[in-house]
């Protein structure tokens, strides 16, 4: 899969967050990357910032949050496009929802991990 078409998945998993959900994302950037950091080979997407729960009066002035997809992992682990587009559907979930404050057991429990 092409990164092109990788992009338009992780575009179409945006696209179906509910827009009542994304209307409170706040100050937050989606990017797709080919290959996650040495340290973590496996890893499918990355939060990075600070979450909506956490944020108080200081939050002012920074830099907006960032979620990263990995593609590179995502293929390697998935045997068939249904499999990426099904796995890619989780993985931007999943990134969002930390956007929001969810940490990972709770997301596990979800079926989101």
């Amino acid at each position: 899969m092409t990164r092109e078409e990788f992009e338009e998945l992780v575009a179409e998993a945006l696209d179906r967050i509910p827009p009542e959900l994304t209307r409170l994302m706040d100050n937050v950037a989606v990017f797709v990357e080919d290959e996650p950091p040495a340290e973590d080979p496996e890893l499918l997407g990355l939060y990075e910032g600070t979450p909506l729960t956490d944020r108080g009066e200081w939050y002012a002035g920074v830099l907006p949050d960032r979620i990263t997809i990995y593609r590179g992992p995502t293929l390697r682990m998935c045997g068939s496009r249904e499999e990426v587009v099904a796995e890619t559907e989780v993985t931007v979930v999943h990134e969002i929802a930390h956007h929001f404050g969810i940490d990972d057991a709770r997301l596990h429990a979800l079926g989101y991990g």
